[in-house]
């Protein structure tokens, strides 16, 4: 009774916290869900029975809403969880998601990254040390036998392999043992428990098909039920349902059913009903809906819904108030041996609190929302899913947030359902989880199961993993565990005693953030969550401050201290400063810290980035005095300059600060410190201008640091006039007007506070003009921008312009370029529509005269610049046109004049100006193709362009040819002939025409150019005189000329090398061979002649040269005989060879012994190469008749002409060789076609059928029969009667000579083809046997009509053929002999491409057997 008490009490309390937790969400959350279109006819259950597995589903369920993941409540209900041991093993523990560092980019501070997602420590895995030491003790003392199955309500319930069910309450003392071994043999080992909602029953199932209901309050049998299902399955689960007289079970055959418990007049009694055939499809897992008490009247528990989960889609069913099918849904691919899996869970989404069924199977867990609307209509709505890499066996709810998933490597995951993220991961190896593979194969009961039942059971696990009351129970093969949510307390308490600092305060800031996930134990109003949290993390911050200093090395470099604490440190100042409490931070971390002198400097410096994001503004004295003290011993000046503009100073002491910084030149500090310490903004222009002024004003260059002051003092005016802070952030408004005034009046000061009577008046402009002009004018300018409606601003800036013009005009201290800024700087402001500027004119006429005096060279481009830019920006309304030209005529300004010529639209005097601009010639170019190309100049002024260009035509070609020709080409083609004959006969013509023709080509590709062909004529011309060696390529590539006038040029300018192509290209090849013969015949002489008279070593050098020019002329009249023996006859060819033989064997006897012995050689080799080279169209014969005859060769040894011999009797060897091969190997070929052709015509033939095709009758007794019989080479068989009856008309006059035809085969070609096929002329289309049977043997012959190819034998001669497809050899060999004649042995390898070291194969193929 007490223990029922204590549940009860319990079970209050865990609602109370759940209903606390929805109408928290409900009070929080305004996310909008999207509903599924309404289904008025939901399918029956017998409608699923009926379909098939793999056909379509009736009901197709679509995604029409995500649920968003801001829609769940971030905490959840306390868990009571039951009395146990932790196991304190820590490597139950792994932690997944750590704390991620960044590294602040100014100082390189670690800091903690306060956005990434922090999960620590979630789950607390404890061992059940209690029930496990008795079921280990049952099973030795009691032979209880193995833990099977496991269930957990107000008592933990396991199930033994000999059918004993042991009974535990929460302080896992032993309560109960059901059944007995004699039972437990006869029924088999437990492998279904289920506990009603009130813990009050017990429902066992059993390994060989029974049910047991036991009384938990006194153990009592209540029901043995051995009929709820067919016999010789077992009970895989057993459920209740919401209502406790119904409750459902399945069994190992895939079938479910209800079972409706009655008690009448005492005697208690169940009734079955199948609700799915496992014939249908087999269910895995089954579960109901049961709602929690406080929800026991939620519209939807009045259905009874009842989830069932097959090997291929998941049902919804409801058993009340009758029985329907509301809902089916397929799964997604999936290994076939995926266990599905099933969890309801009430889940609150915006202001309704309404079911969601969890289900998988794989590695994707989906959600379905099931509600009912007030109409009465039930919507299922598909939520976001979750994809994970494993393979899930077991899927739970711990709350109405969180899943906790087992995958098939025994690895634990927590996972959040809204935001799909894995909060934890554990290792379950340890644990030993029990799997139900024997029950699902019934091995009980005979294995007689499916396959994929079987194959489903490897990896079941339903009964090993239970979830009640935020506790999951996992059941081991030796032990039970027990898995919780820990409080937000209990998870930073695990990470603080394992010293992660560091991830406790990671996760203490995701609670106060409310991002946390799996959050237990945070209620009430968010501000006071936030302030306990709060709490929480100063108690963590000092223990982390105390461990930092505890854990540092006491001895060591001073590197390892300081990265011992940037690692801590960064941490302290971040949440510190993310919890606003930066007393903590400087009261007491701080003065726990500064014990340590490495600590103290880490933490000074570590204060920067902060300083410089503005999350830190202030600084308390004490802390600010440490931070300048050490700044300033450690050289880090900069740094602290860095600090100082984004602190606020006030509270400060000023006069130190300003004076470290003076000292140490940290001038922003410095202007800061006066600006926003004491609203002072002239102090710091005072100071500067006495370090820049003195230099400036005598004459002296500024050193570095005084530019870098100069530069500073200018963005330093620029800010107070634009109403900027320097050198960040904006000017108080209040201020921004009074700053501009002081900034004003301090600039025009007549003289400074403690001037001299020497010094000028307006130090200070002075000063500013002086250091950069150009710079302090746009400062002037942009202040100019914003005084447009400011009457105070506006008399300043015309007093400023006085000033400017008084200090400068007439001063010779300031530059031309220095005058014309200023004057620029005026017209720009004069020019403007809304000018109220005014400047006497005659300031710009005195300025004019300054920058065109005439008698001064000196800056004469910097003058012009000037005077331009003044121009350009609206000056020329200021000056006399008609005096401006003539100054800039005089001063020889060319840029002026073009600009004020192209204002006039006077286009020939700008050529001019361009053509007198030695800078500028270059660009007149570009400037006439603007001109011509445009539309705006009218066609006077074109034709005016036009006349002035040609008239400058001759300077335009010498200052750049390829220009010229382009301008001409594409503005002044008409007028070439013009363009030639006024450019002088030389270089300068032949480079403008060669460029014009190239041009031209670019231009106009494929089209012709006026006076083409007297245009290339002239171009040859010019090429033989100033380019001879382009002279060839010209006559190769080029077809605009003709052959006879270009003959007579290079022959006029001696050119033979030209004038041998050109006759060889005209046909006469005769001509051609005499003129380069010529040229190598005067070559030879000249060598000949130096080599008798004997060369010095200094004329060595000389002599090769004139040899390779030999080598080069021989190599070009060898290629051109080459040519023309193909062309030429016999005679011919003879004729042209010979008289080149004749020029070297002349040359040979001119050479004198000694001292032209080596000559002498030279000469006998360029011989024999001659004689190589002609030996391919000379006979041998004649060529040695030739030899003979020389009286050099003829006279002399025959060792002389060894080697020629020997190369003529090697041709002759090679060619008798390969005409021996060629015939052996034709000869081979046609032996092996005729012996297959042969043994293809005197094949044996086989009828198909006994039958003729004609008359479909049988010929089985041919011995008796007195028909003829025509067997075809197909196969197919005939009477020759019928034969005769059907092609009479097809065959010749004669019988003999008659050739037949298959019918059925020529029926078939026919029908394909659309007409007769008719046998070939040159191969017969039949092969017959002709066979007489006679009743009388001595009658009997076989006749053979005929020995050709019919049409089948033909077909297969083709593919024989193809399969042989390729070159002859007869062809490979040809090209053999060719390439050996010819030198061209490449020709192989390309009419063979990929063959690479291809070789020639001398055999014949291998004959074929058959």
């Amino acid at each position: 009774m007490q223990i029922m008490q204590f549940e009860y009490y319990r079970r209050r309390r865990n609602n109370f916290q759940l209903r606390s937790t929805f109408e928290d969400a409900q009070r929080r959350i305004d996310d909008k869900e999207f509903d599924i279109p309404q289904v008025d006819t939901p399918p029956t259950l017998e409608s699923i029975l009926n379909e098939m597995e793999d056909e379509e589903e009736a009901f197709v369920l679509e995604d029409t809403c995500v649920l968003n993941t801001e829609n769940i409540d971030s905490h959840s209900c306390d868990t009571a969880s039951l009395a146990s041991s932790d196991s304190g093993d820590p490597s139950h523990l792994k932690r997944q998601t750590g704390t991620h560092t960044h590294a602040h980019t100014l100082m390189k501070k670690r800091a903690l990254d306060l956005k990434a997602a922090v999960h620590e420590s979630v789950l607390q895995h404890s061992t059940l040390q209690g029930i496990s030491a008795q079921i280990a003790s049952a099973a030795d003392k009691v032979d209880a036998g193995l833990p099977t199955a496991i269930t957990v309500a107000g008592v933990i319930v396991v199930g033994t392999s000999h059918g004993l069910a042991l009974v535990f309450d929460t302080n896992q003392a032993l309560r109960l043992c059901l059944n007995n071994k004699i039972t437990g043999a006869e029924f088999g080992a437990i492998s279904a428990l289920s506990i009603n909602n009130d813990c009050s029953r017990l429902l066992c199932g059993f390994a060989k098909g029974q049910i047991t209901m036991w009384d938990l309050a006194n153990g009592k049998l209540l029901r043995t039920i051995t009929d709820a299902h067919p016999p010789g399955t077992a009970i895989l689960h057993v459920k209740f349902t919401a209502d406790p007289t119904l409750a459902v079970c399945s069994d190992s055959g895939g079938s479910v059913f209800e079972l409706t418990f009655r008690r009448v007049m005492g005697m208690r009694s169940c009734d079955s009903r199948c609700l799915f055939s496992g014939s249908k499809g087999e269910v895995c897992c089954i579960e109901p809906l049961c709602a929690p008490s406080d929800f026991t009247d939620h519209p939807l528990t009045n259905y009874y819904l009842l989830a069932l989960a097959s090997l291929t889609k998941i049902l919804v069913i409801g058993l009340k108030p009758s029985l329907k099918v509301w809902m089916s849904f397929p799964y997604s691919t999936s290994d076939p041996s995926s266990v599905p899996q099933l969890a309801w869970q009430f889940v609150s989404v915006q202001t309704a609190v309404n079911p969601i069924l969890a289900f998988c199977k794989g590695d994707t867990v989906q959600f379905l929302m099931i509600k009912r609307e007030e109409m009465g209509a039930i919507h299922v709505i598909k939520q976001r899913q979750i994809h994970l890499s494993c393979d899930i066996i077991s899927l739970n709810w711990i709350n109405s947030r969180t899943l906790v998933l087992v995958d098939s490597h025994e690895k634990l995951h927590v996972v959040d359902r809204s935001s799909q993220e894995i909060l934890e991961i554990q290792d379950l190896e340890q644990v030993q989880l029990v799997y139900n593979s024997r029950h699902f194969k019934s091995l009980a009961t005979g294995g007689n199961v499916s396959q994929a039942m079987a194959l489903v059971g490897e990896k079941a696990c339903y009964q090993s993993v239970s979830s009640y009351a935020g506790q999951i129970v996992c059941l081991g093969t030796k032990s039970a565990h027990i898995m919780t949510l820990r409080t937000w307390r209990e998870r930073l308490d695990y990470l603080l005693k394992q010293e992660h600092f560091i991830e406790a305060l990671s996760l203490a800031w995701s609670f106060h953030k409310g991002t946390a996930k799996a959050v237990v134990g945070l209620y009430g109003d968010p501000l006071k969550r936030k302030g306990v949290v709060s709490d929480k993390m100063v108690e963590i911050l000092l223990q982390f401050a105390e461990h930092a200093l505890k854990m540092c090395p006491e001895q060591g470099r001073i590197q390892v201290m300081e990265q011992h604490f940037h690692g801590v440190v960064p941490v302290l100042i971040d949440f510190c400063l993310l919890l606003h409490k930066t007393e903590l931070l400087f009261d007491h971390l701080y003065a726990l810290l500064v014990e340590n002198v490495v600590a103290k400097g880490v933490f000074l410096e570590s204060l920067e980035p902060y300083i410089v994001m503005d999350r830190l503004g202030h600084l308390p004295t004490p802390i600010m005095k440490d931070v300048l003290t050490h700044y300033r011993c450690n050289g880090l000046m900069d740094n602290l300059e860095r600090c100082l503009v984004h602190l606020d100073v006030t509270r400060l002491d000023i006069q130190q600060l300003v004076q470290v910084c003076w000292e140490n030149q940290l001038y922003d500090g410095m202007i800061y410190v006066f600006n926003s310490g004491m609203n002072d903004y002239i102090t710091p222009m005072e100071k500067l201008f006495a370090v820049i002024g003195p230099p400036l004003r005598e004459g002296r260059g500024l050193t570095g640091e005084e530019v870098v002051m100069g530069n500073k003092l200018l963005v330093y005016i620029s800010c107070c006039l634009a109403g900027r802070a320097y050198p960040l952030g904006n000017i108080p408004v209040d201020l921004v007007v009074q700053v501009k005034i002081q900034v004003f009046e301090f600039l025009i000061l007549l003289h400074a506070a403690e001037a001299s009577s020497q010094d000028k008046a307006y130090p200070f402009i002075h000063t500013l003009l002086h250091f950069d002009t150009r710079e302090f004018l746009n400062v002037l300018a942009m202040t100019f921008e914003d005084f447009k409606n400011d009457k105070q601003a506006i008399e300043y800036q015309q007093r400023i312009v006085d000033i400017l013009l008084q200090v400068m005009v007439d001063n010779p201290d300031f530059t031309p370029s220095q005058v014309g800024g200023l004057f620029t700087f005026l017209a720009r402001q004069l020019s403007k529509p809304d000018n109220t500027l005014f400047v006497n004119r005659k300031l710009f006429d005195q300025v004019l005269e300054f920058l065109c005096k005439s008698d001064d060279d000196s800056r004469h481009t910097e003058r012009q610049q000037v005077l331009l830019q003044l121009l350009q920006v609206g000056g020329v309304v200021q000056f006399d046109e008609g005096n401006l030209l003539t100054l800039a005529e005089g001063a020889k300004f060319y840029q002026i004049l073009e600009f004020l010529y192209e204002k006039k639209h006077m286009y020939d005097k700008t050529i001019d100006c361009y053509m007198k601009d030695p800078q500028r010639k270059g660009e007149i170019f570009s400037y006439i193709h603007q001109l011509m190309s445009t539309s705006s100049p009218t066609s006077e002024e074109k034709q005016m362009v036009q006349n002035k260009t040609l008239q400058h035509i001759q300077e335009l070609v010498t200052i750049d040819a390829s220009k010229s020709a382009d301008l001409v080409v594409c503005h002044f083609v008409e007028e070439v002939k013009q363009i030639i004959c006024e450019l002088p006969d030389g270089e300068l013509l032949f480079n403008f025409l060669t460029c014009l023709l190239e041009s031209w080509e670019h231009h106009y590709p494929g089209t012709t150019i006026p006076l083409e062909q007297d245009l290339h004529k002239l171009l040859l011309d010019l090429l033989c005189r100033f380019a001879p060696q382009q002279l060839l390529h010209f006559l190769q590539t080029s077809q605009h000329y003709k052959l006879d006038e270009a003959i007579q040029i290079t022959e006029k300018y001696h050119h033979i090398e030209a004038t041998g192509y050109l006759l060889e290209k005209n046909g006469d090849y005769f001509g051609a061979f005499a003129v380069l013969l010529e040229a190598l015949k005067v070559k030879l002489s000249v060598l000949t002649a130096d080599t008798n008279r004997g060369q010095r070593e200094d004329e060595e050098d000389n002599e090769s040269t004139v040899l390779s020019r030999v080598e080069d002329s021989l190599n070009d009249l060898i290629a051109l005989g080459h040519r023309s023996s193909q062309k030429l006859q016999e005679p011919k060819i003879k004729e042209l060879w010979f008289s080149l033989l004749e020029i070297l064997m002349a040359s040979q006897k001119q050479m004198k012994r000694p001292p032209a012995a080596n000559m002498s050689e030279v000469l006998k080799d360029l011989t024999m190469k001659v004689f190589n080279s002609m030996s391919s169209f000379i006979s041998l014969p004649d060529i040695i008749q030739l030899i003979l005859q020389d009286h050099l060769y003829g006279e002399g040894q025959v060792a002389e002409i060894h080697g020629l011999l020997l190369g003529m009797l090697n041709t002759f060897n090679y060619e008798q060789t390969l005409f021996e091969t060629t015939t052996r190997l034709l000869n081979n070929d046609l032996h092996w076609s005729l012996a297959h052709l042969r043994t293809a015509v005197t094949k044996g033939l086989h009828p198909r059928q006994d039958y003729c095709h004609i008359c479909i009758q049988q010929c089985k007794r041919w011995h008796n029969s007195t028909d003829e019989i025509i067997i075809f080479n197909c196969g197919h068989l005939y009477h020759i009667q019928c034969l005769q009856q059907h092609d009479g008309g097809l065959g010749c006059a004669s019988e003999q000579q008659q050739q037949w035809s298959c019918y059925k085969c020529s029926s078939s070609q026919s029908g394909r083809g659309g007409q007769y096929i008719t046998p070939k002329k040159s191969r017969s289309t039949s092969l017959t046997h002709l066979s007489s049977m006679h009743h009388d043997e001595a009658c009997r012959k076989k006749v053979l009509e005929e020995a050709t190819l019919d049409f089948q034998q033909d077909q297969s001669w083709d593919q024989l053929r193809c399969l042989y497809k390729g070159p002859s050899r007869l062809s490979i060999l040809a090209e053999l002999s060719h390439g050996h004649h010819n030198e061209k042995s490449k020709i192989l390898t390309q009419a063979h491409p990929g063959q690479e070291g291809f070789d020639l194969k001398l055999s014949p193929p291998p004959l074929m057997e058959e």
